[in-house]
């Protein structure tokens, strides 16, 4: 590492102010929860290299006081028995009455089958929760006979019903059909299996990492798992994750807990989750969410893995990050999720430059300066004078977001209303750039808005994969003639939430210029109009502590 211009150039595609590992693999989070002061998060993770190897993975353990600084603890559980043998995989978090938390997670039994375990906090007064400890009755749920190909994975967090009794949601491949099958509990020992599955669908048969959890129908205030709320006032998510895309999907609905039965909010969407809305349209995965007591909201996790070669992973000794916490809450349409990074955030914005009622021509490339561009938190809006008169007709064939992504939707094309946004972590020359960009169409006498982030010329580095992901934005553009952007920018990882939240794009970048000179950051404008860009600020940004063993003491003094 080398410092260029006085910021910290990081070598290896670490990052800032995310959160990853000071060594070694890791990739799904478990169980994030706030016990005791202190909020811990738990992750799937190789304590013996940097790669996943053969899946004979523990639970890695870090606890911060404020999302942002963490502190490894090393690892809560390890596969030391025949119920966990060959892996402790990926499972939940619960916090029992009385404050105990426990474990519900798979493990890979000695014979490499798929089942689901508990594991308790050992002393629940513990700030630390360092220890854990796995009762004898494990495995509490066997593997089912219907459940084929050995899917049957990822507890979610249990909650309670009216009647006194947990449930939990397992993913699992029931006769082909990928399936969320819910299991009741009166002692968190003994479940037994709902006769009909929440969800279940020949479409995807492969789902894992299932999340469900309520959200309010107003305000932005998260709720307790186990809130219900009769019907009123109370509504649910379902999120799968897509084995073969690697991608996330949710659906809002109304609970019942008598049943166990989930309804969906737009059923015109049918039960093939890949039709349903996306958490995320870049290279997030397998997000996981829980209450926060301490802020009364709901925050996620995601994972971002790696996507340069496992020789790179190898040679820098460690590999996965995590997105930036994200507080999610419901949007007013009552059908879609806000996702907004935690305030806490903010404590790591210095130095901020801004831009305000600026014009972006035609072809139009503005550099942003006074901020170190590699480690950054831009949020800009940008008003569309000419709409009605530019935006291009749209073609049904681009519904795929990838095909226009790729196909109609590089930055360095040329379109009526777009494309327009931000080129982030850009060599001098350009030859390196990442663009992310709104396009704007119309459609049945309506607007659709597309999200891009393209990652076509990230890297001149070979052995990178460099593709573009986008998605629609659900937004009324024709109201305000305005959309905005903010991206986080932290050496490999780029973050965007475009429309206040509700399209979000997370990828990894590799640009080979970052090991010896500054990056660069621009609006630009590749449209036939001008954009204004009414607002733009951009906060350099300091460097958290992370998984360091020495920061330990300072957060639990804070």
């Amino acid at each position: 590492m080398c410092p260029v211009n006085g910021k910290l150039q990081l070598h290896d595609g670490r990052t800032a102010y995310h959160f990853q590992p000071a060594k070694f693999w890791q990739n799904d989070p478990n169980g994030p929860l706030y016990h005791n002061g202190l909020y811990h998060f738990f992750y799937q993770y190789n304590p013996h290299g940097p790669l996943w190897d053969t899946g004979k993975l523990s639970w890695g353990h870090s606890v911060s006081g404020d999302l942002v600084n963490w502190a490894f603890l090393g690892t809560a559980i390890d596969p030391t028995d025949p119920f966990d043998v060959n892996g402790c995989w990926s499972g939940s978090a619960t916090v029992l009455p009385g404050g105990r938390p426990a474990f519900l997670y798979t493990g890979r039994d000695a014979g490499g089958v798929q089942v689901q375990n508990v594991s308790f906090a050992k002393n629940p007064l513990d700030p630390l929760l360092r220890e854990w400890e796995k009762p004898s009755c494990n495995p509490i749920i066997a593997f089912p006979a219907d459940v084929i190909n050995n899917n049957f994975r990822d507890p979610t967090t249990a909650w309670l019903g009216r009647d006194g009794l947990w449930r939990m949601v397992v993913a699992a491949e029931v006769a082909g059909a990928g399936s969320a099958l819910v299991y009741r509990s009166a002692d968190f020992l003994r479940w037994e299996r709902n006769a009909a599955p929440m969800h279940s669908s020949a479409a995807v048969p492969v789902l894992e990492c299932p999340d469900f959890f309520p959200v309010a129908e107003h305000g932005t205030d998260g709720l307790d798992t186990s809130a219900n709320g009769g019907g009123t006032g109370v509504k649910h998510v379902l999120k799968l994750s897509e084995f073969d895309t690697h991608q996330d999907f949710y659906m809002v609905g109304r609970y019942d807990d008598e049943g166990d039965t989930f309804s969906p909010e737009e059923p015109d969407r049918g039960d093939n989750c890949r039709r349903w809305r996306c958490l995320d349209y870049g290279q997030a995965y397998a997000a996981k969410s829980f209450f926060d007591a301490r802020r009364n909201r709901r925050v996620q996790w995601l994972w971002v893995n790696e996507y340069d070669s496992k020789a790179d992973d190898v040679a820098k000794g460690w590999a996965g990050v995590q997105a930036f916490p994200r507080k999610v809450w419901l949007d007013g349409d009552g059908k879609q999720l806000l996702q907004w990074p935690v305030d806490e955030i903010e404590t790591l914005r210095t130095k901020r430059v801004g831009l305000q009622g600026t014009e972006v021509k035609a072809g139009g490339l503005h550099e942003i300066v006074g901020v170190a561009s590699s480690q950054a938190d831009v949020e800009v809006v940008f008003e569309i004078p000419n709409l009605e008169d530019e935006a291009e007709g749209f073609d049904p064939d681009w519904l795929d977001p990838h095909k226009l992504c790729k196909d109609k939707g590089a930055a360095s094309a040329h379109g009526g209303v777009g494309p327009f946004g931000l080129i982030v972590m850009a060599s001098g020359d350009l030859q390196e750039q990442t663009a992310v960009f709104f396009r704007v169409f119309k459609h049945h006498g309506k607007y659709k808005v597309f999200m891009c982030t393209d990652l076509t010329r990230s890297s001149t580095k070979a052995d990178v994969y460099k593709d573009a992901y986008g998605g629609f934005v659900d937004v009324d553009i024709q109201k305000d003639k305005s959309i905005s952007l903010r991206t986080l920018i932290d050496h490999s990882m780029i973050e965007s939430f475009g429309g206040g939240g509700r399209a979000c794009i997370t990828t990894r970048v590799y640009p080979e210029h970052a090991a010896t000179s500054s990056s660069h950051l621009y609006v630009f404008n590749n449209g036939s109009g001008t954009v204004n860009v009414s607002k733009l600020e951009a906060w350099e940004m300091a460097t958290a502590t992370v998984n360091s063993a020495d920061a330990l003491d300072a957060i639990t003094r804070s």
